[in-house]
């Protein structure tokens, strides 16, 4: 039988089938049947950094300790829905979670700010998670923010979480950077083990009859999966780091293609809230199925195999490509 066990973090795995941050670990019933049908590690929902500071709102009611935390956050506190847990309730899932399962629990903070709140990722850690994954989720609107201050600042809460914990750090990052391998560089020098790509944006849509703003969210289909198949892809070699790839990882093929590129793990969401944990065991042997055809031994073997810098056309994920591409355009008849 072939080998599908990875590394990601420095945790030994199973297979690169991992359960990324969604409602599906808000329920440790429904954790233990992601276990079960074959993840091999689950990624927690996310603590919100305004779910930290609501909590020290209602601990400090005039703000005395409000220079922990950024002014945006402290005046738009959003109802958090589905993801609206107490710090504390999260922090006893993290153990709950460690208790019922055998596979690894990666905590997660989705946060931009420097401040107090970052001693959550100490408690994390201190509840039991194997790892932590820092989602960086802002979205600027300031037109006197700069992108360097921004950077500079994301950088700077690596840094500052990392010197937190002891346990592993990845960092999910956006695709809307300038320099993306300047600013993943920067991310692991901070001390990131691992990089996630890519976080999606909320996008907000109109209701003309009602002329006020829809909140939906669509989830992803294997189409997502290009954008970071390219980055990992390029990434790869040039910056040291356990990649993990997320969004559009719905089919075997899909997690072939992200372990050639040079990931360790996909990170599976949509698929899961979409068609339920029984998913896994069939791409599980559709893995097996396409290895063993192709007499791959193990996924060590594939993974980086097809990344910028072992494929024979490296300007296939830089511009003279996007030339080529619109070059073969014809029109239908």
């Amino acid at each position: 039988m072939t080998n599908l066990s990875t590394t990601y973090l420095g945790l030994k795995l199973k297979n690169p089938l991992v359960a990324s941050a969604s409602p599906l670990s808000k329920k440790i019933d429904k954790a233990k049947k992601l276990e079960d049908a074959g993840a091999s590690a689950i990624v927690m929902f996310s603590l919100f950094e305004e779910q930290i500071i609501h909590e020290s709102l209602e601990l400090d009611h005039f703000l005395s300790r409000g220079t922990e935390s950024y002014a945006e956050a402290l005046t738009y506190l959003p109802d958090g829905g589905m993801y609206s847990v107490t710090p504390e309730k999260y922090l006893n899932q993290v153990a709950g979670l460690k208790k019922a399962l055998s596979i690894p629990v990666i905590g997660s903070l989705n946060g931009v700010s420097k401040g107090g709140w970052t001693s959550y990722a100490k408690r994390i850690e201190e509840a039991g998670a194997d790892a932590l994954e820092l989602n960086l989720y802002y979205i600027s609107t300031d037109p006197n923010l700069t992108a360097a201050e921004l950077e500079d600042a994301q950088v700077e809460l690596v840094a500052d979480v990392k010197s937190a914990i002891k346990i592993p750090l990845a960092v999910k990052l956006s695709p809307y950077i300038t320099s993306l391998p300047n600013f993943a560089k920067r991310i692991v020098d901070a001390g990131a083990s691992g990089l996630v790509l890519f976080n999606r944006f909320y996008q907000p849509d109109f209701d003309l009859e009602e002329l006020d703003i829809v909140h939906n969210l669509d989830l992803s289909t294997s189409a997502d999966l290009r954008l970071p198949l390219r980055w990992i892809s390029i990434l790869y070699g040039k910056v040291n780091a356990d990649y993990a790839l997320t969004s559009g990882v719905h089919t075997a093929k899909d997690v072939l293609k992200a372990m050639m590129a040079g990931a360790k793990v996909t990170m599976m969401a949509s698929t899961l809230l979409h068609n339920g944990e029984t998913v896994i065991p069939s791409m599980l042997e559709d893995l097996q199925t396409w290895m063993k055809e192709r007499e791959y031994e193990s996924i060590e073997q594939m993974q980086g195999s097809m990344s910028q810098k072992n494929v024979k056309e490296p300007a296939a994920f830089e511009r003279a490509n996007y030339m080529k591409v619109l070059g073969s355009w014809r029109d239908l008849p």
